[in-house]
């Protein structure tokens, strides 16, 4: 009878062959394909730290927007509101507000110093009032925006940086098979597996990054969604209490 409690011994020591064949294999690589290997690992690691980064800004800027929030509605002055906003330094739609309040104080001074103002002069501070909320939307998406693009660089590039290890590896596979005037496995087996090898690190840098740039797209699109409806409600209040 066979003893099975030998099958675990067994695999373990399969796998742990099967991984200093394979790290072998890197060891012995020629030059072409250890560069390869490395623009990979390098382009990997560094999509990992941006995810990491970015995903760690996001999280911050929504929990610190949100405390931001429930103190803007309840609160019933807009220069505590904008004393309050210090406290939230990473809240994008703190800065949004920060810059329609700023752009109100301008207009409240000046209209105190002239005289009172038509119709036509209140559009256009509400307008003003509006596009200074737009330009602090645009430098906050902007700055959640900062390295993203790599990690689709990277989605987009890997496999085909890996598929040129790959050819290159088949290539080097023919050329002994060329010179030794053999096919035999112990003749193709190391340039094929050094091709194969690239392939899979291409897509081991790839998928992730595609993955997380996918996700971080919508973590900034909701965030965008969400500055958006504010300086909405914002500007309903200034038209409701400031331009009557």
């Amino acid at each position: 009878m066979f003893d099975v409690s030998f099958v675990p011994l067994i695999v373990a020591e399969a796998a742990g062959n099967d991984e200093a064949d394979v790290l072998r294999i890197v060891l012995e690589a020629d030059a072409v394909v250890t560069s390869v290997l490395i623009l990979l690992a390098f382009m990997s690691v560094a999509s990992w730290y941006i995810t990491g980064h970015k995903a760690f800004y996001l999280r911050r800027a929504r929990r610190e927007s949100e405390r931001f929030m429930d103190v803007f509605w309840q609160s019933k002055r807009l220069d505590s509101i904008s004393q309050a906003a210090d406290d939230f330094p990473d809240a994008p739609i703190g800065h949004v507000f920060k810059a329609g309040y700023r752009e109100l104080s301008k207009l409240k001074n000046n209209a105190q110093e002239g005289d009172p103002q038509s119709m036509r002069q209140q559009l256009g501070d509400i307008e003003n009032v509006e596009r200074a909320l737009r330009r602090a939307q645009r430098s906050e998406i902007t700055e959640a925006e900062k390295m993203v693009p790599w990690l689709a660089s990277v989605g987009s590039t890997a496999p085909f940086i890996g598929l040129f290890g790959t050819v290159w590896g088949i290539m080097i596979a023919f050329l002994e098979i060329s010179v030794q005037e053999a096919a035999g496995i112990d003749v193709v087996g190391q340039p094929i597996a050094e091709a194969l090898i690239v392939t899979a690190m291409g897509l081991f840098a790839a998928i992730p990054a595609v993955v997380a740039y996918n996700w971080l797209r919508n973590q900034i699109n909701i965030l965008g969604s969400d500055m958006e409806n504010f300086s909405a409600d914002f500007l309903n209040i200034v038209k409701r209490h400031f331009f009557n």
